[in-house]
């Protein structure tokens, strides 16, 4: 028996090949754009149709994003941008930068009132022309942001009404200005605080509001009398800050030296100022007192002054009853004896009258 062999089936007619520019269309699949290199404004990625400039609601994205400045300029901005011909690059430069600085400013706001200042003072504020050994340029470190990365420290120390706290805030206010974050405090709020802290049994939750500020501000060491754990609760604070290199401003009207007495602790105290002036700086002001100048109270001469006025009396500028005159005494300023006491004009008369 012979075997016939099988002869394959024929192939199918090859595909026309689509026409230049048209892209067949999958069966069921809706038609597509044709795009050449980059893709169409009016698609997106999975070819659906974008809306267009018109029908873009501007209010709901920017709210979308929290451009809450945007959202309240950008229709002035295109009414500017319409009227001045502005480009693309001009309108969208000015949208952004005026966003950087309402973010810039509510930042601040918000840090300065975080902060608790008892007034908002900054370094242009001070008079330096009443100083003698505080300058602008002494406080120069103190105003950079090195001031804050490095962990430095600052000791006020001065009279009252000299302007420690005013320095103090304006250091601190500058801080924020910077990029960081401040804390102003009294040192009896601070110390009551973290006594009253110790006492409940929670001091470390209590030193975290202390600590974590990148620059702390402790006005007025020294001005009141504060309980017998008064340095041990100030310690804990430095020598935590300390450890971490985070900055410190004091002010004080009292030296350093003289802060054991006012804590009641003179190891822990100087262990306190050995820790802020490491990597800090001791100033002293002086010069009149700023709330009182006007009154000239801290003048040399007003001593003198007071006590000449004092011999005035009904406006005579001369006393109205003079000492003895210097014929009447001898070398020592004492009156001789048997010298007669010559006082009024009356009186010599009587003397230069001839004895009858």
């Amino acid at each position: 028996m012979t075997r016939t062999p099988l002869t394959p089936p024929p192939a199918p007619p090859p595909a026309a090949a689509p026409r230049a520019g048209r892209v067949q269309a999958a069966a069921g699949a809706p038609p597509q754009r044709g795009r050449s290199g980059a893709q169409s404004l009016d698609a997106d990625e999975h070819g659906a149709t974008l809306p267009t400039a018109r029908e873009v609601d501007v209010d709901g994205l920017l709210k979308r994003l929290h451009l809450a400045n945007a959202r309240r300029v950008w229709r002035d901005l295109v009414r500017r941008a319409e009227a001045g011909q502005w480009s693309f690059h001009e309108f969208l430069s000015v949208l952004v930068a005026e966003e950087v600085a309402h973010r810039q400013q509510t930042r601040v706001q918000r840090l300065s009132r975080r902060a608790t200042f008892p007034f908002l003072k900054t370094i242009d504020d001070f008079d330096f022309t009443y100083q003698t050994t505080v300058k602008l340029s002494l406080l120069g470190s103190a105003l950079s942001p090195d001031f804050v990365t490095d962990g430095r420290s600052l000791i006020l120390h001065g009279r009252p009404g000299r302007g420690k706290t005013h320095l103090a805030v304006a250091v601190a206010y500058r801080a924020i200005l910077n990029g960081f974050d401040a804390l102003f405090v009294t040192a009896a709020e601070l110390i009551d605080d973290l006594s009253a802290a110790f006492r409940a049994g929670r001091l470390a939750d209590a030193l975290g509001r202390y600590v974590a500020p990148d620059v702390l501000v402790v006005d007025e060491v020294g001005y009141l009398t504060y309980g017998t754990d008064a340095a041990n609760m100030l310690y804990h604070v430095v020598n935590d800050r300390h450890r971490l290199r985070r900055a410190m401003v004091f002010t004080s009207n009292k030296h350093p030296d003289a802060w054991g007495a006012v804590l009641h602790d003179d190891d822990l105290a100087d262990a306190i100022v050995d820790r802020i002036l490491e990597r800090g700086r001791l100033l002293h002001l002086d010069g009149p007192s700023i709330r009182t100048q006007h009154l000239g109270l801290d003048a040399p001469a007003s001593a003198e002054a007071a006590s000449a006025q004092a011999v005035r009396i009904s406006g005579i500028s001369t006393p109205e009853f003079p000492e003895p005159t210097g014929a009447a005494r001898d070398e020592t300023g004492k009156r001789r004896s048997g010298a007669p006491r010559v006082n009024t004009s009356a009186d010599r008369r009587m003397l230069d009258q001839p004895r009858q």
